[in-house]
């Protein structure tokens, strides 16, 4: 009696499965392009889907996609400049089993090192500004990196936390300083990855391409790649925050000022040319200066609007994509950078009396005061 009703139970069961729809064509596409990461994590990273911005699209007239990087494994666009500055050290017999990786990192770095370094068995050291987000730094700790938070101080002062990662490498057998703002490793991992897969996503119709320069990497490698395969038909802008002075150099014909000020986004803007940007930085068409207002907004419209919880950074991306596709007019496809997310900075980015410090509150416009729900 009780196999008999298992066995109905069992056809019943079946039946309803036959009456799913069938997979999509292109569920199957990504599922076999994915396939299975062999290598663990590492394998991955990267592959990130475009996601079109609908209300800024339709504003503008143009299409503005946006490289959703918040989607790789450690959260962040920086897991490919973290792969490959490991893989670099490697390949160069600087870094063996059981070995040590120290770096000077804003956050988000040393997050993708920090599960890089998991994976691959290696111990992390990170030291930081004390300037950033706590959430970022507990993370890095709940990862098992040693982290040291440092007073922010210029990169010419011997005690910028870049130095001091420098020093502590240096102290250490089988360890290596990986330096990502100015190691060529990061630049390699965009021109290797991302660009490659802003191209092929687009089927090569790609008019422009904007995002903010941090260490540079990801605007450097990408517009390399996206130059060449088009051969210079793709405009490079990069967009700037306050504080930073790469604005101001492309703009002036590559006078480097001093830098001034600062800003809401964090691992993003500079005071120099870094490594990663030296090579790259006369194939940039242009530059956009995205002021913090602008980019607080933002914020808030991409969470009403599309859904999209993101971080400071990425919204300034945003925000210079806008501005990009408005100058170029209606018929362009613009492409960004959705650097995070933002699950790390909601303490400040939804915080009544944060907004009210900075100044911002009232760049937030009134329909989405509700989003303000933190004190």
């Amino acid at each position: 009696m009780f196999r008999t009703a298992v066995r109905r139970f069992a056809s019943t069961a079946l039946k309803s499965a036959e009456a799913f729809a069938p997979p999509s064509a292109r569920l199957i596409d990504i599922a076999q392009a994915q396939r299975i990461s062999q290598n663990g994590l590492v394998d991955a990273i990267g592959n990130t889907p475009l996601i079109r911005m609908k209300h800024l699209s339709d504003e503008t007239g143009c299409e503005i996609l946006g490289k959703a990087e918040f989607q790789n494994p450690g959260g962040s666009v920086k897991d490919r400049a973290a792969l490959y500055v490991v893989k670099d050290a490697e390949e160069r017999g600087l870094l063996k089993p059981g070995g040590t990786v120290v770096e000077g990192t804003a956050g988000n770095t040393g997050i993708g090192l920090a599960h890089v370094c998991r994976s691959k068995g290696y111990k992390l050291v990170i030291y930081m500004p004390n300037t950033q987000a706590q959430g970022k730094i507990d993370l890095l700790r709940l990862l098992g990196a040693e982290v040291y938070p440092v007073p922010a101080v210029a990169f010419e002062d011997p005690e910028n936390y870049n130095h001091q990662a420098r020093r502590h490498a240096e102290r250490l057998d089988n360890a290596v300083w990986t330096n990502q703002f100015d190691n060529i490793a990061n630049r390699r991992a965009h021109i290797e990855t991302t660009g490659p897969e802003i191209w092929t996503q687009t089927s090569g119709k790609i008019d422009a391409f904007t995002c903010a320069s941090g260490t540079a990497g990801t605007i450097a490698g990408i517009t390399r790649y996206l130059k060449t395969v088009s051969d210079g038909r793709v405009k490079c802008i990069v967009a700037d925050p306050p504080g930073s002075v790469i604005h101001s150099y492309i703009q002036s014909g590559g006078k480097l000022g001093e830098r001034k000020g600062g800003s809401i986004t964090e691992g993003i803007g500079q005071g120099r040319i870094t490594d990663n940007l030296k090579p790259d930085i006369g194939l940039l068409d242009d530059s956009v200066h995205i002021p913090d207002a602008d980019s607080i907004a933002m914020v808030y419209r991409c969470l009403d609007e599309e859904g999209l919880y993101l971080g400071a950074s990425s919204a300034l991306n945003v925000a210079a994509a806008k501005k990009v596709a408005e100058r170029m007019g209606p018929g362009h496809t613009v492409v960004t950078i959705l650097c995070d997310g933002a699950y790390r900075y909601a303490d400040r980015l939804f915080s009544r009396k944060w907004l009210e410090e900075k100044k911002l509150l009232d760049a937030i416009p009134s329909h989405l005061e509700k989003y303000i729900v933190l004190p």
